[in-house]
C-alpha cells in the first residue's frame, strides 16, 4: 500500500476543512521502524462527507463510520468485508481483504477512512449496539483495543498524537488494553487472541491487568465466529513467533477453549529413544518454533496437527510407550478441527494429507521405486518433506531419511517421476480386453512396472498385460 496515497487522502480531507490523521497499526509500525502493510485514516468527516469528497469510495461499513478509498488505476481484485468484520474496532486492512460480504469486488489496494466515533454497548460481544460520531480524536482512540494501536500521526508535521500512552508501552514492549481491559475484551472477544498475537509478533509482554482479564474472559471466546478465530490462529502460526503465541494461549487458558485437542498434548509422554525433547506438547512447540519464514498456511497447520492423534492412542506397552494407529486417529481429528474452523476444501485436503503421510518417510529406504515415485508425486510434496525435516529436527535430530529423499529427487528427472502412460484404456480395448473395473488394476500394474524401469515401450507393456492378465481377455 502506498503511504503517499494515504497522505494524499489526509491532505484532501484537510483541504476540505476536516481533521484527519493516519491511525492505528500503520502508526505503530512507523514508530517501530517497520514498513506498514496498509494505512488507515481517521477523520471528523462523516461517511457521507467522505463519500462526497471521494466519489469512488465504497461504503462497506458506513453505519460504523467506515468507508474504503481504492487506490486509482490498480486492477488487483479483492472482496468487500462484512459489516460484522468492519465493526471490530481494530480489524486490520490485511484481514479485511480475506473476508467475504456479497458479490461486489473492489480494488484490493485501498485506504480505510473511519470517522471519529464512540461506541455505545456491545451486547453481542462483536460490534457496538450504537455508534456516535465524534469530532474529537481523543474520544475515538479511547474505544480502540491496545495502547500501541491507539496512536495518531499527523503526516504533515510528522507529529505523533498519543492520548493513551502507546509510545511508552512501545518503548517498554508491553501490550496494554486501553482503559478498562475487561471492558475492551467484552466489546469484542477476538481482542483476546489479538493480544496474544501482538505480544508474540513483537516479542512483548502482556501487562498484568490485561493478562488477568484474558484469563478471566477466555471461556467467552466462543462468542467469536469460527472464521475469525481461525484467521487469528493462522496469523499466529505464520508471523514468525508461533511457539511463543501458543505458549501464551496456554498460559491464558485460551488454548483449551479454541484448540482443546492441542491442549490435550500436555503431559503425554513419548519414548525417550525417539523423542528426547519431552512430551507431545513440547515436541509440537519445537516444530512451531522452527517453522520456515515465510510459511505456507497448510504447512503451519500440518505441523501443529501432525501428532494430534497421539493423546487418545497413548499406550504403555511392555517394551515402550506406543501410539497405535495415531496417524489414522489424527487424520479424523484434524478433519473435525478443519471443519470446525471452516477451512476451505483445498486447505483441509492438504492439511489432512500432511497428517496422513508424515510417518511414511520412515519407510523410504525400503520403498520400491514405484512406491517412492508415487509418494513424491503427492501434491505440494515440498511441504511433506519440510514437515518431515521439522519433525526430525524437533526430536531425534537424525536427518538421514530427509537427506536420502533429497538425493533421490536430485537423481530423478520429472519425466521419471511422472512419465507418460505406456498404455491406456483404449489400448486395452484394442488388444481385446472388455472394459470394466479390472482396467484400473491392469493400468496400475503397468504403471508400477514402468516406474520400476521394467517396461520402456507400449509393445513391452502390452506383452506384460497379456502375460500377467490373460483371463481378462475377451473370448468374443
Amino acid at each position: 500500500m502506498s503511504k503517499s496515497f494515504a497522505i494524499s487522502i489526509v491532505g484532501t480531507l484537510r483541504d476540505r476543512g476536516h481533521l484527519a490523521y493516519l491511525v492505528g497499526g500503520c502508526v505503530r509500525d512507523l514508530v517501530l521502524g517497520r514498513e506498514p502493510a496498509d494505512y488507515d485514516v481517521a477523520t471528523d468527516a462523516t461517511p457521507e462527507e467522505v463519500m462526497r469528497i471521494f466519489p469512488e469510495t465504497y461504503a462497506v461499513g458506513a453505519q460504523f463510520g467506515v468507508v474504503l478509498v481504492p487506490l486509482p488505476d490498480n486492477t488487483q481484485k479483492s472482496v468487500i468485508p462484512s459489516a460484522d468484520e468492519i465493526s471490530s474496532s481494530e480489524v486490520s486492512s490485511e484481514s479485511r481483504n480475506l473476508l467475504v460480504a456479497g458479490d461486489i469486488a473492489l480494488n484490493a489496494q485501498h485506504v480505510e477512512v473511519a470517522t471519529f466515533r464512540s461506541d455505545v454497548g456491545y451486547s453481542n460481544g462483536r460490534h457496538p449496539d450504537q455508534v456516535r460520531f465524534s469530532k474529537d480524536p481523543r474520544e475515538d482512540v479511547q474505544r480502540r483495543d491496545f495502547t500501541i494501536n491507539g496512536l495518531l500521526l499527523d503526516p504533515v508535521s510528522d507529529e505523533v498524537l498519543d492520548y493513551v500512552g502507546g509510545q511508552n508501552d512501545i518503548a517498554a514492549k508491553v501490550i496494554r488494553a486501553i482503559g478498562d481491559a475487561a471492558l475492551r475484551f467484552a466489546e469484542d472477544k477476538l481482542r483476546m487472541l489479538r493480544a496474544i498475537r501482538f505480544a508474540a509478533r513483537f516479542e512483548y509482554t502482556i501487562e498484568p491487568v490485561t493478562f488477568a482479564a484474558i484469563q478471566r474472559l477466555a471461556p467467552q471466546i466462543h462468542q467469536v465466529s469460527r472464521e475469525r478465530v481461525r484467521d487469528e490462529l493462522t496469523r499466529m502460526l505464520t508471523e514468525g513467533h508461533a511457539r511463543r503465541a501458543f505458549e501464551l494461549l496456554d498460559e491464558t487458558g485460551l488454548l483449551r477453549e479454541v484448540l482443546p485437542e492441542i491442549d490435550a498434548m500436555k503431559g503425554v509422554e513419548q519414548p525417550r529413544e525417539f523423542h528426547p525433547e519431552g512430551d507431545v506438547f513440547v515436541h509440537t512447540l519445537l516444530l512451531l518454533e522452527n517453522l520456515p519464514q515465510p510459511c505456507p498456511i497448510t504447512l503451519a497447520w500440518g505441523a501443529l496437527l501432525h501428532d494430534v492423534g497421539k493423546p487418545p492412542t497413548f499406550r504403555l506397552a511392555p517394551d515402550r510407550i506406543r501410539f497405535d494407529d495415531h496417524v489414522d486417529v489424527g487424520v479424523k481429528m484434524a478433519e473435525v478441527i478443519c471443519r470446525r474452523l471452516r477451512f476451505s476444501n483445498d486447505d483441509s485436503e492438504q492439511i489432512l494429507a500432511l497428517v496422513d503421510n508424515h510417518m511414511r518417510f520412515m519407510h523410504v529406504d525400503r520403498m520400491k521405486y514405484s512406491t517412492f515415485k508415487k509418494f513424491v508425486r503427492l501434491p505440494r510434496f515440498e511441504e511433506h518433506l519440510e514437515l518431515h525435516r521439522l519433525d526430525c529436527e524437533s526430536s531425534h535430530r537424525n536427518l538421514r531419511i530427509y537427506n536420502l529423499v533429497q538425493e533421490k529427487l536430485a537423481e530423478l528427472p520429472p519425466s521419471a517421476i511422472r512419465p507418460e502412460p505406456l498404455v491406456t484404456g483404449d489400448d486395452l480395448i484394442g488388444a481385446g480386453y472388455q472394459p470394466g473395473p479390472q482396467f484400473k488394476q491392469i493400468l496400475a500394474a503397468v504403471e508400477d512396472a514402468q516406474l520400476e524401469g521394467r517396461l520402456q515401450s507400449k509393445k513391452q507393456a502390452l506383452q506384460f498385460v497379456r502375460r500377467e492378465f490373460p483371463w481378462k481377455r475377451s473370448t468374443i
